[in-house]
């Protein structure tokens, strides 16, 4: 069985941007990880926990294999981040986690 790997990133976003934020990671920032061609797919999902402060989302790319993501993180992300960072400055918190698939049903 072929491991996998997902590079989860989990993001609050102040409600002021929201929607310019949403529709700019369907048609820009989402398109862009994924010409990297590290990604097989991804996968984008609304927190329903309820946050007061925003809307929250894990934003699940799909990577090919665990080198796959390994250049993501240190060729490409740096400057995909810087451009997330740039345009939404003060308006989210992301974190990172990179989840190894054990198994599926």
């Amino acid at each position: 069985m072929k491991t996998h790997y997902i590079y989860n990133v989990t993001i609050n976003i102040d409600d002021s941007v929201h929607m310019d934020w949403l529709e700019w990671m369907r048609s820009t920032h989402i398109p862009d990880v994924l010409a990297t061609g590290m990604f097989d797919e991804c996968k984008i999902s609304k927190v329903l926990a309820g946050d007061p402060e925003g809307t929250t989302y894990a934003v699940q790319y799909i990577a090919k294999d665990r080198e796959s993501l390994t250049l993501y993180q240190n060729l490409f992300a740096p400057d995909l981040q810087k451009e997330h960072s740039k345009r939404y400055a003060n308006k989210f918190v992301a974190f990172r986690t990179i989840l190894e698939i054990v198994d599926e049903f």
